[in-house]
Order: structure tokens, then C-alpha cells, then sequence
């Protein structure tokens, strides 16, 4: 489509009379100048591009900013390639003393012309946000608002909404307003749709809540709570320079990979790539085929929070120097390294610094030490120190007091070793400590293991960092050694010459400096390894469903962000081992110091119908729930049956319904511990006939976060007891935005 040729409006012919000119005449003109904008954009954008990759690459600072610069760019065509015309989300008119005041357009980014006129501002800026902020009891200045719905690139609908008399005068076509909302129960599809446009003043206020502390974003089933930690991920990079990818950028994470790919178009589609997405199980390298904990009671000790800060002992007791001195031998003397210089060599530890990178510094300072203490025959320094490097007695004994560690072995032992247990966390009983052995394979990792292994990682450090620091600095005195060679060889070979004079003399002197020798040095030959990108530290941190992290877990996020600065997305009844504190009680409890709280109440996505059925549930099982109230009816009441009637219904379905997603959600009959929560293969439940890509088969734990046009549950009375019976329940229940069925066996 060429939009400077072809209508941007593709109204149904049910909506002809929105396609009058007099209601669209000044869009279309807008529109026009928008596209010629867009193409001129997209050309400037790219020679910029092109033109930074041409430039030279420059080192440190420099560097880091044409770098920074290159993914701006790149990021920003993209976006702009990735849309046209769509980009505008609406307009706004307010209310102000002019006789005619312009339109404000709304869109994904901002938009000028140039000339200077600002043909879209970016939704996350101040004066975009009474578009999303406007309501009939606080229209924030407005006199009216047009939202569009853009299907393959035209609009195929809009909605106007007036707040004074005067908007009716600016050519407004006015629904009913439940014609928006009935639009957002249209069909899904496999990955979350485009929502941007249709994002409520409740939602829009706690996007745009500042960073600083803990929010905490309470809601229920169909509130947007997702809605609202992946536009809040966007808008805090927008306008909070202290959360800049310089500054550490954004962690989102997620509950499981079905989840994640479900919601990963999302924030490119806001202009947004930088976020790192990822779930726990991604923290940790062991994360991928870890188990769930088969016994409960082990995994509850393994969710406390004080065995997490067990492992700083456990560390420790590798970081405690000999009690005995002992008898250095060197080429020139013998030197005692005594019970004192052991302990002087350790506190030279960097505070803070991982133990398998401080190993280098401990290692420097007792060379230093000895050196020191050396008074034998005249030594070189140089020499004495290679020599003291190469000491088969010190290194064993160094290796000894202070060892490269791996993680996997750290936690191991605390599973194999009762004493090494006992001696790191003594507040656990015998029968605790008993439990907590792991016999026949002390790495055999489940879920409830990697929040230790986390902890051991980050305070370790890789070992294989310190092996290649190493590397490194003997790559780099090898040169050295080289290089020294060279220039003395130049020196002597100026010396030799007969060269005198001011020139003999300045090259000399230049040949011979220290930093000529370091420059000459080529560190193009040191290895660089990949940076970990889940490591942190980040700037701020969205978690999505976080009702289900136990104090444990949540020590693996503390860990990358210590500003504490984190958006909190989650709903108490929705906790499948129960939440019976409030989000300050636990929240303060981990380690949060700035808590404050804010509350969803209004469900868009689940008809009233649907929630009239699953309220009772959740109520049965925590009275106090938060509840949402749904705003939309779908005409369509839930269905019981036989589980026999499984193929007849997603048949039916599949036939009146061209568009949207099916879920079968139940127990499997063959579940095993470890496909329940990973998500990276979603397990079969049972068997149907349809093969078609639109229907999907779930448990009850993976559908948590998603949603679907029509959900069938399969014997939900079997989905478990108490608490988590009822969660689950629950939660498949209202997954559904159009059509819920349950089915029995019996």
C-alpha cells in the first residue's frame, strides 16, 4: 500500500458511516504528511547508521558512546521499518482558548517534519500522557480522544470518546463506550497481541510511577498486569536516565518460557531491545535441566533465605589462613613466611571482590611479603619474584589455603558433607541436616538448588576468569620480555652506529621509557570472553508473578540489582503455596527497604460470566482474594460436559472460528517432576483429534500468565488440594476471553 495514494481507513462496511469525510478528512491529510515523514526518516536514519559504522572504532569512552550511538540507531529504524502509518496510536484534542485547536497525535515514538512540526509524540512523553490518562471524571484537559485498531497496516476501526459539549462539535463519531471495551476480548493469537492503544488511565497511572524503590502492582486475573510490566519496562528506559543500558538497563523476568515467547514481541514493537528477558531458571546455568524437588519438606528448608546466606560461610572456610608458618627456599636464600604473614597476604582481599578473583590479589600480596622479607644474597626483584612464582612448596600451600572453587562443588559438598553442613547453617536440626543430604549424586540439581548455586557463583566468580586473568598477565609479560629484548637490541644497535647528536639521544630515551614498552605491547592477542548478560548488576528489575517466589528465589534478583529498584507485578491468590502476609510483610522480610503498593481492580479480559464461576473457587480457599470486577459480558455462558465431548467442542470451535487460540488444560497422566515449570516442551495432557496449530494442550502451572479465546479444563477437581488445588484451578479458569467448557471423566 502507498500511503500517500491509498486511504488509510479500510472500514467494514457494517462502520461506512465512520468512513464520512467530515469525521476522517483531517486524519487522512495528517496521515499524508506522516508518510512522507517516515520516508525521509528512515533515509536521514540510515546514512547516520551507516555513517557511525564507517567511522573509526576509537577506544574506551569513545568507543563505548559510537556503540551506544550504533544500537540507538538501529533500534530506532527498525521500529520505523517495522511500521508505517501504525505508528500513530490516536489523537487528542484539548481544551483550550483557541477557536480550533490542533489535533495531538500519539504515537509509538515522536515524529517531526522538517520544518519543526511535531507530527507524533513518543507515548511514553509527559505531554502523551492524558491520551492514555484521560477519564469522564479527570479529563486532564481534554475535550475529546480518538483511539485507532490497525489491521495489516489500515484502520479498521476507531473509537472517539468526548469529555466536554465542545468535543461534540469537533466531529466526533460516538460509540457506546462497551464498543471499545467489547473490542478488547477479540481473538488471540500465539504470541500477545498489540496493546498499546487500548492501555487504561488505571494502567497508564502506574506505568508512568517513578523508579525509586519497590512498586508493587497487585491485580487479578485480567487486570493487565502484564500489560503493565512490559509497557513499564519501555517507559522507565525512556524517561529515567539513571536505569540506561550504561547504567545497568532493565531485567524483565518471567514465570515460565511459554510465557516469554508468548509476550516477546512486545517490547520491540514499543521501540524497546535493549531489556533483558529471561526466567529464573535462566539465572543459573543449571537451571535448563533442573528437577523439581520431589520431597516438600527439603524444598521448603532450600526456599529459606538464611541457606542462601549459609553459602557466605561455606566460602569463608576456604578463605581462612594457615595457622603454621614455613620455609620459603629461593635461588639466593631461604625465607620463613610465618602464621602472621599468612594472615597480612589474606586481608588483602579487595572487599567485595569473588573469591576465585581476589585469589590473584592474596597470591601478589604474599609474593610482596616475602620479597619484603628476603636478606639473603643481592636478588634481583624481577628475578626473585619469577622465582617465587615458580615455587612448587608455596603454590601447593597457597593452592591449599586458598583454592579455585566451582560452584557445583561448593553446593555438593553442603549436600554430601553433614559437617561442612552443619558447620555453615548450624540453626538446622539433626533430622534438618539429615534431610538435606543428597547421597547417591550430591549434584543431581532440582528448582530449590538454584538459588545456592547462584549465590556460590556470584560470590566465587568463575574460576575460569581467575585461570584466564592469568593467562593473560603471561601473555603480557611474555611480550614484555620480548619487547625489552627488542629495544635493547635497537639501543645497542643506535649506540653502535655512531649516532649522536639531539636525535641519537631522544630516540634513545623514547626506546628506552616505559611507556613506549607497554605501548608496543599488543594486547589484540588477549582472549575477550563473552559477558554474561543475566549477571547484572541492573539498573531495575519487573517481575511477573511474583506471588510464586519463594525468599530464596528472591535473593537471586536482589543479587543483580542492589539500587532495589523493582516493579513487582503479582497477585496473592494466585500463589499456588499460599501467600498469607501481605506484599510489605514478605517484601520487607527478603531485604526491601522502600515498599509502596498499587492495585488493579478492573478485569478487561475475562467475561463476567466466566469470573461469576471462578470467583466462588478462590473465595473457597482465601476469602480475602483480590477479585477483579469484569466490565464486559461475552453472551456466552460456561459450559459443563463429559470429557467424551473433548473433539466435538475444539471441532465446533475450529469450524465457527477462523481466528484465535484453543487451550486443553489438565493434569498428564504421565507427569514427571521436571517438565512442569522449565516450559521448554509443554507437556502433552491427553489425547484429542484436531492437530491444528490453534489449539494447544497445557498444564495448569504453564497456562499462569497466558490467555486464550476458548479454554476446556479436563477434570479440574483432579488439578490438586488446598491451596495450590484451588490456584490452579482458578487460574486455568481465567485464562479464557471468550468461551470457557469443563469437563469430567466421571
Amino acid at each position: 500500500m502507498n500511503p500517500l495514494t491509498t486511504s488509510a481507513f479500510d472500514l467494514p462496511d457494517h462502520l461506512s458511516p465512520k468512513a464520512d469525510p467530515k469525521l476522517i478528512a483531517a486524519d487522512e491529510q495528517h496521515f499524508a504528511a506522516i508518510a512522507e515523514c517516515l520516508e525521509q526518516t528512515i533515509a536521514e536514519v540510515s546514512d547516520s547508521l551507516d555513517a557511525q559504522r564507517r567511522a573509526p572504532g576509537g577506544t574506551g569512552r569513545e568507543a563505548m558512546d559510537r556503540d551506544t550511538e550504533i544500537h540507538r540507531l538501529t533500534s530506532r529504524l527498525r521500529t520505523l521499518r517495522r511500521f508505517g502509518l501504525d505508528l500513530c496510536l490516536g489523537h487528542m484534542v484539548s481544551t483550550d482558548d483557541s477557536e480550533h485547536p490542533e489535533p495531538v497525535y500519539v504515537g509509538r515514538l515522536g515524529l517531526t517534519d522538517s520544518t519543526g512540526r511535531r507530527l507524533l509524540v513518543d507515548w511514553r512523553s509527559p505531554a502523551a500522557e492524558p491520551f492514555f490518562g484521560a477519564t469522564h471524571a479527570n479529563p486532564m484537559g481534554l475535550a475529546s480522544r480518538r483511539r485507532y485498531r490497525w489491521t495489516r497496516g489500515r484502520i479498521s476501526d476507531y473509537w472517539d470518546e468526548v469529555f466536554t459539549a465542545d468535543g461534540l462539535e469537533r466531529h466526533a463519531a460516538l460509540d457506546d463506550q462497551s464498543a471499545f471495551i467489547a473490542s478488547l476480548g477479540t481473538n488471540r493469537s500465539p504470541r500477545m497481541r498489540d496493546v498499546l492503544g487500548t492501555i487504561q488511565a488505571d494502567q497508564d497511572a502506574i506505568i508512568r510511577a517513578g523508579s525509586r524503590g519497590a512498586l508493587v502492582v497487585d491485580g487479578g486475573p485480567g487486570t493487565g498486569k502484564t500489560v503493565v510490566a512490559l509497557h513499564r519496562s519501555a517507559y522507565l528506559l525512556y524517561s529515567d536516565p539513571r536505569l540506561g543500558h550504561r547504567r545497568g538497563g532493565v531485567l524483565f523476568v518471567g514465570p515460565h518460557r511459554p510465557y516469554l515467547d508468548y509476550v516477546a514481541d512486545v517490547l520491540p514493537s514499543l521501540g524497546e531491545e535493549g531489556v533483558q528477558t529471561c526466567t529464573l531458571r535462566d539465572l543459573v546455568a543449571e537451571g535448563a535441566a533442573a528437577a523439581v524437588e520431589a520431597d516438600p519438606d527439603v524444598a521448603r528448608l532450600k526456599s529459606s533465605a538464611d541457606l542462601v546466606q549459609a553459602i557466605e560461610t561455606a566460602v569463608r572456610f576456604y578463605e581462612e589462613p594457615p595457622t603454621k608458618g614455613m620455609t620459603v627456599t629461593t635461588h639466593w636464600s631461604d625465607v620463613w613466611l610465618s602464621a602472621d604473614d599468612w594472615t597480612e597476604a589474606f586481608e588483602a582481599a579487595e572487599p567485595g571482590t569473588p573469591h576465585n578473583e581476589a585469589r590473584a590479589q592474596v597470591w601478589d600480596e604474599l609474593l610482596t611479603v616475602l620479597a619484603d622479607k628476603h636478606d639473603g644474597e643481592e636478588a634481583p626483584p624481577a628475578l626473585l619474584r619469577k622465582s617465587l612464582n615458580q615455587n612448587r612448596e608455596l603454590l601447593a600451600a597457597f593452592n591449599h589455603a586458598w583454592p579455585l572453587l566451582e560452584a557445583a562443588d561448593l553446593v555438593g559438598d553442603l549436600w554430601s558433607v553433614p559437617a561442612y553442613l552443619r558447620k555453615c547453617a548450624p540453626w538446622l536440626s539433626p533430622e534438618e541436616v539429615r534431610k538435606l543430604q543428597r547421597k547417591e549424586d550430591p549434584q543431581a540439581w532440582t528448582v530449590s538448588d538454584l538459588p545456592l548455586l547462584d549465590a556460590a557463583r556470584q560470590r566465587l566468580g568463575d574460576p575460569e576468569t581467575a585461570r584466564r586473568n592469568r593467562r593473560h598477565q603471561a601473555i603480557l609479560a611474555a611480550q614484555r620480555e620480548r619487547m625489552a629484548q627488542v629495544v635493547d637490541n635497537l639501543i645497542g644497535a643506535v649506540a653502535d652506529s655512531g649516532a649522536d647528536g639531539d636525535e641519537g639521544i631522544g630516540l634513545v630515551r623514547m626506546l628506552s621509557g616505559e611507556d613506549a614498552k607497554v605501548s608496543l605491547v599488543d594486547e589484540s592477542e588477549l582472549p575477550t570472553p563473552d559477558p554474561d548478560l543475566l549477571a547484572g548488576p541492573f539498573a531495575h528489575i519487573v517481575v511477573d508473578e511474583a506471588q510464586e517466589l519463594t525468599d530464596a528465589e528472591w535473593q537471586m534478583l536482589l543479587l543483580r540489582c542492589p539500587s532495589r529498584s523493582f516493579t513487582i507485578v503479582g497477585d496473592r491468590a494466585q500463589a499456588r503455596h499460599g501467600f498469607t502476609e501481605s506484599w510489605q510483610e514478605r517484601l520487607a522480610r527478603i531485604g526491601f527497604d522502600r515498599i509502596s503498593l498499587a492495585s488493579l481492580s478492573i478485569n478487561y479480559r475475562t467475561p463476567e460470566e466466566i469470573m461469576a464461576e471462578a470467583e466462588p473457587v478462590i473465595r473457597a480457599a482465601l476469602p480475602d482474594a483480590n477479585v477483579p470486577t469484569s466490565i464486559r459480558s461475552g453472551g456466552v455462558p460456561v459450559v459443563h460436559g463429559s470429557a467424551s465431548e473433548l473433539d466435538s467442542i475444539l471441532d465446533t470451535w475450529l469450524a465457527t472460528h477462523a481466528d484465535g487460540i484453543a487451550c486443553v488444560i489438565g493434569v498428564p497422566t504421565s507427569r514427571t517432576t521436571s517438565d512442569t515449570t522449565s516450559g521448554t516442551t509443554p507437556p502433552v495432557t491427553f489425547r484429542f483429534r484436531t492437530t491444528s496449530s490453534r489449539v494447544r494442550s497445557l498444564t495448569p502451572e504453564l497456562s499462569k500468565g497466558l490467555e486464550f479465546d476458548l479454554v476446556v479444563l479436563i477434570d479440574p477437581e483432579e488439578f490438586g488440594d488446598g491451596i495450590e488445588g484451588a490456584v490452579d484451578h482458578y487460574v486455568a479458569m481465567t485464562r479464557a476471553t471468550q468461551q470457557l467448557a469443563i469437563l469430567t471423566t466421571t
